[in-house]
């Protein structure tokens, strides 16, 4: 290795040392040098002819596009090729062990491939490790399965895959980046599919690094834009630079068919095919045809039979009352929401969500200190439902034997509380048929909701976790990125109001035997 002669600049020695001794790990071309396309040489130079100096690449396209094999190549170029340095320790970061043994297998395949690597190169299976024993450097593969050791001093980490990161936070990524420190010129590459969420790590830095804060952070962004026909082969090409060279053309058209016919695989597509920054679980409303009952709602509902959910809060979360009548043969829809008044700011930043704004505009009130005041709630649903011709309000069972005595005590007589609040569960069996119902409802459109931005925030986040089969539904908190509790609320009323029975009587036969 040390008799190889490169010429030129950082980028260009990088090139010519992956085209001379590397070779294709797997794939059609498998076993076969190394040539590089256009694009994968102008990511290369981007990153290592960066006059100020590149402290964190980010590389972001669809996937099948050798992003694993890519970062294979880095990491031999900084181990045993034209960046590599005495006493160094290199690493590639994944978020499971099957994905960093990926990056390993690769990056070893390639050393078993190449006479000239196998010289130099000693592979540790056991290990996931990769030894250079002329310059006492070593790669390992780590994964955030594996707990994280704080004694680390990488001059060179590939996280691969980090979109896959949900929240701001990764212990596996600060652990690495926070221990380059004793560095001179640590380099990180980051190689990998958008995240989901705008609030997701992978997001974060692709914003900061889009704002161009920092000279020594670089970055390709490889997405579909949101308003392009996302099955045309023009906007897939966008997001996949090597569609119809390695990457097989007629098998990605084959997904983009399947998901134009199957609306629930069309948000997979798009995140990971398109890159595009969409929540690959399954929505339970599209935003156009949410949007489409936008119609206004009538200040009164009169004399019209009014039916609610109510979706009770745990401590500092949103509660939320959904109120229904039918009017001109339309449900009109009027939601209340409220939110504790303390560190309504700080909960506005933690769930992307200006809750102080919709405080001020009334889409939302806010309760005495930093819970929520089921007292105080209490109240202002009598003085709601007190005018109305309410027949049935659905409540969830949580909480409710707490919440009942507060009713009453703001002055609902407990005969009235007993008739108008009906519990209802939160699992398939009430929920499915409440789902079926209110879907019905906004495709038929026979619901107006005026837009109400904390009810559209709402059906946003929603996401539906499916049962043993797709006709079974519930809607899913956890798996939601934001607040649902207005579509919870929204889906009881609609049960109430469609007269869906939470429980089915037992069925009887009767048989006459002689």
């Amino acid at each position: 290795m040390g008799n190889l002669k490169l010429t030129g600049t950082r980028g260009t020695r990088v090139i010519k040392w992956i085209e001379l001794l590397c070779r294709i790990p797997e794939g059609q071309f498998v076993g076969q040098p190394v040539k590089l396309r256009a694009w994968q040489k102008a990511e290369i130079k981007k990153i290592y002819d960066n006059p100020a100096g590149t402290r964190l690449a980010i590389i972001s396209f669809g996937r099948k596009n050798a992003k694993s094999t890519m970062a294979a190549f880095l990491l031999l170029a900084h181990l045993c090729g034209p960046e590599a340095k005495y006493h160094c320790q290199l690493f590639s970061a994944a978020q499971s062990r099957e994905q960093a043994a990926l990056i390993f297998a690769l990056a070893a395949k390639i050393v078993r491939m190449s006479p000239d690597l196998r010289e130099v190169v000693v592979i540790r299976e056991a290990k996931k490790e990769l030894f250079n024993a002329e310059l006492n450097s070593v790669y390992r593969a780590l994964s955030a399965e594996v707990k994280t050791s704080y004694g680390l001093s990488p001059v060179f980490i590939v996280h691969d895959e980090l979109g896959q990161v949900r929240g701001p936070k990764s212990e596996l990524y600060d652990a690495l980046e926070t221990a380059t420190g004793a560095q001179a010129e640590p380099l990180s590459v980051i190689i990998s599919t958008q995240a989901p969420n705008d609030a997701d790590l992978m997001s974060i830095l692709i914003d900061d690094a889009l704002a161009r804060h920092d000279p020594r952070t670089v970055i390709s962004l490889y997405t579909a834009p949101k308003d392009d026909d996302p099955f045309s082969i023009a906007t897939i090409r966008k997001a996949n630079p090597a569609l119809g060279d390695f990457l097989n053309k007629k098998e990605v058209m084959t997904m983009a068919q399947k998901a134009k016919r199957m609306p629930s695989a069309e948000a997979g597509f798009r995140n990971l095919v398109l890159n595009q920054r969409v929540e690959t679980a399954n929505p339970f409303i599209r935003e156009s045809t949410w949007m489409s009952c936008g119609d206004a709602v009538v200040d009164d509902f009169g004399d019209a039979a009014v039916f609610g959910g109510l979706d009770l809060s745990a401590v500092s979360d949103l509660t939320a009352l959904v109120l229904m009548g039918k009017i001109n043969d339309k449900w009109h829809v009027k939601p209340y929401f409220w939110l504790p008044s303390d560190g309504i700011i700080e909960r506005s930043r933690s769930d992307h969500a200006p809750y102080d704004v919709w405080s001020r505009e009334g889409y939302l009130e806010t309760t005495p200190g930093n819970s929520v005041d089921w007292a105080w709630v209490a109240n202002r649903i009598k003085q709601i439902i007190t005018p109305l011709n309410v027949q049935k309000i659905a409540f969830d069972r949580w909480g409710f034997r707490f919440f009942k005595p507060q009713l009453i005590d703001a002055g609902l007589h407990e005969d009235a509380v007993t008739r108008i609040f009906f519990e209802f569960g939160q699992g398939y069996q009430s929920m499915t048929p409440a789902l079926h119902a209110l879907e019905r409802f906004i495709l038929e459109k026979k619901i107006a909701h005026g837009n109400h931005p904390v009810l559209k925030m709402c059906a946003g986040n929603a996401v539906v976790h499916q049962g043993p089969t797709a006709e079974i539904r519930k809607l899913d908190k956890l798996r939601s990125h934001g607040r649902i509790d207005g579509m919870v609320a929204l889906a009881m009323a609609t049960a109430m109001a469609e007269g869906v029975e939470q429980e089915k009587p037992p069925s009887y036969q009767m048989f006459m035997v002689a």
